[in-house]
């Protein structure tokens, strides 16, 4: 009897092999539909992932070809650094005058001036008796006592604050205040210095700087001896390092990709669509006979070149380090400029044409980028502990000598590591458990528009005292910002996530990175006591974000035939708005008189621009832009003008109360 004509009918094989067990036999003797599908689909994915591969390498491949180091290579008009150093220097002298005043200790100049005379004195902390801020007001710290005393801040920014107590004496209330204002006026300069590498613009570097030495919290810090300021030069610092970092890798990729094949003599790295349907045998032949580089030169294609020693990097973990001596908070600066650092690499990786940038930083870099920032701040910050480590009687110094554990096998010499990382754990423990109430902590909700300004000194003379030649008056010293800067910061902050996420400018999303080290950790503490003179170390990022803003509207003279001095000129000028993020943009402009340029013939027949004539410079202007930049002057003199308002309560100057009341704009400020 026959078997029925039924395909899913079984047969009786005659066969030794057992063909329903065997997967290379079907039961009809053909190739089963499984095992032939599973060859299709695997030769199909694989082509779709070559096909992928090779739109990825041409892609990188038009990259690469178009990579420059761009605005990088820019060099800053010689006036901008002598402009800058005048800012510097009236910023300083503001900062200095009447620096004395008030001949007491004010705030928290209560615990870091004192300690800072004893650490520079003994090289850790001692305790003072009950009363001996009326002493030490007097010129007298022999009251001091030779017991330690337990404190929760590392000790460097007290060093840097005893150095001016050391110069001038522990009796001058100037030299209490010298180290922090000195402190100050330098990263006036440093603002400039900063705001000429993001925006490559003299005009504006030179606006920034301005900025920051007419903020009142800035200028308030730079005249109290509080740990903020320094801690806020330190981060800017690390800042500025971590921008020159950039520099230096766009510079060394701008290197790699001029040294390389061009692309159409190195399409032998990419698989094309012939390649694709050659036989394994006939590629392998094929390549063998076309490909005569090594190696070496693919992986260079899909990875990228190392990066070298990046000195840049390194000086920002020494200054994350120094910045974490002198207060913890700069622990969530390391972590943030990392990953500032990781992003950027990747960015920098794919602008240059590398075909895996990921992998390329994960392969090439991760590994001593960290241990030049994170290991490198590491060893700074137990540096900064040097005194405490060479005492012998500091707060918990014999701690491991009188306890036993694990590190009683440590040897004598090292037995201070122990004790120090149990200093730590009690110093972290009443940091976070820090909720006493005060009448001027805040909420980081409100930094952003200085809900709750911090009074650092108050005093109410009546009329014959102190100068008070009316009823009543008042002496204030008050950490409020700038209203015109911090009035527009919220907008400004809005400006620079909106270009970052959408414009995909890479240069808001360094200011908001800074923004985001110095700022969101704080809202982790919702219920510890915390103030808002910690903004200190987000004035920088703000001013940042605020002169940022200012480029935008300022905006850029239009291309004319009839003016081709703009163009050339708006490479350094102000309102440049090339991305120095990103190596493509070029730092030599297009000439459109040239008859050869693509964009000579767009705008050879535009029309002139109506509006003010600027002799020095040959240009034309339209009025809307003319309007935008009398807005951009408008908003910079008025912050000159509310920084000369707030004078009197940023320096403690004796005023009428009915004055003083005129300046409290907000009844929190009371």
């Amino acid at each position: 009897m026959t078997q029925p004509d039924n395909p899913q009918a079984p047969r009786r094989s005659t066969d030794p092999i057992d063909e329903s067990t065997d997967p290379t036999h079907s039961q009809t003797g053909a190739p089963s539909p499984t095992t032939t599908s599973a060859p299709t689909k695997l030769i199909a994915r694989e082509r779709r992932a070559n096909r992928r591969e090779s739109i990825r390498a041409n892609a990188a491949a038009i990259r690469r070809r178009s990579f420059t180091a761009g605005m990088w290579a820019t060099r800053a008009p010689i006036w901008m650094w002598p402009a800058l150093l005048i800012i510097t220097a009236i910023g300083g002298v503001l900062r200095l005058f009447n620096l004395d005043f008030p001949h007491r200790l004010i705030f928290d100049e209560t615990y870091y001036v004192k300690d800072a005379y004893s650490v520079f004195k003994y090289g850790y902390e001692r305790s003072w008796p009950e009363n001996a801020d009326d002493s030490f007001n007097a010129g007298d710290p022999s009251v001091i006592e030779s017991t330690p005393e337990y404190v929760v801040h590392p000790p460097l920014g007290k060093w840097i604050i005893g150095a001016g107590i050391h110069l001038f004496g522990a009796d001058d209330s100037f030299g209490w205040r010298f180290s922090v204002a000195i402190v100050g006026t330098l990263t006036i300069f440093l603002m400039g210095f900063i705001a000429w590498k993001l925006f490559r613009s003299a005009f504006f570097a030179c606006v920034a700087a301005g900025l920051l030495s007419i903020d009142g919290e800035h200028f308030v810090h730079s005249r109290t001896s509080l740990l903020d300021i320094v801690l806020m030069a330190f981060v800017l610092l690390a800042f500025a390092f971590i921008i020159l970092d950039r520099e230096f890798v766009t510079k060394r990729l701008a290197t790699y990709t001029a040294s390389i094949r061009p692309p159409d003599r190195s399409r032998s790295y990419a698989l094309t669509p012939d390649s694709e349907r050659r036989t394994p045998t006939e590629a392998v032949a094929t390549s063998r006979a076309r490909v005569r580089r090594p190696s070496r030169g693919k992986d260079l294609i899909n990875f990228g070149p190392r990066l070298g020693v990046r000195p840049w990097l390194i000086a920002a973990g020494i200054s994350l380090g120094l910045a974490m001596g002198v207060k913890w908070s700069g622990l969530y600066a390391v972590a943030a400029f990392g990953i500032l650092v990781v992003a950027w690499d990747v960015h920098s990786r794919h602008r240059a044409g590398i075909v895996h940038p990921w992998l390329g930083m994960l392969i090439r870099d991760s590994i001593p980028a960290f241990i030049k920032l994170v290991p490198v701040a590491l060893l700074t910050y137990i540096v900064t502990w040097a005194g405490w480590i060479r005492s012998d009687d500091a707060w918990d110094r014999q701690w491991a000598f009188e306890n036993g554990g694990w590190w009683s096998a440590l040897p004598d010499w090292l037995l201070w590591l122990p004790s120090l990382a149990h200093y730590h754990y009690t110093a972290y423990s009443f940091h976070v458990g820090l909720d006493s109430e005060h009448p001027y902590m805040s909420n980081p909700w409100g930094w952003i528009v200085q809900w709750r300004p911090t009074s650092f000194y108050y005093e109410s003379p009546d009329q014959g005292s102190m100068g008070c030649a009316v009823e009543h008056c008042s002496a204030a010293i008050t950490s409020v910002g700038n209203p015109v800067i911090w009035g527009l910061a919220p907008i400004a902050i809005l400006v620079a996530l909106v270009a970052w996420i959408i414009r995909r400018n890479v240069r808001a999303g360094v200011i908001l990175a800074g923004l985001a080290a110095t700022w969101l950790p704080w809202f982790a503490y919702q219920e510890r006591t915390i103030f808002t003179f910690y903004t200190i170390v987000m004035v920088p990022f703000v001013v940042l974000a605020f002169t940022y803003c200012l480029t935008l509207l300022w905006g850029r003279v239009p291309i004319t035939a009839s003016a081709p001095t703009a163009t050339a000129t708006s490479a350094t000028g102000p309102g440049d708005h090339s991305d120095p993020t990103d190596p493509a943009d070029s730092s030599a402009p297009t000439d459109p008189a040239d008859p050869a340029d693509p964009a000579a013939d767009a705008t050879h027949h535009a029309p002139k621009p109506r509006g003010p004539m600027f002799s020095g410079s040959g240009t034309r202007i339209p009025w809307p832009l003319f309007g935008r930049r009398m807005a951009v002057g408008l908003i910079l003199v008025a912050a000159i003008m509310a920084f000369a308002y707030f004078w009197p309560i940023y320096t403690g100057e004796v005023i009428p109360f009915e004055a003083w009341n005129n300046r409290m704009w907000n009844v929190t400020w009371r």
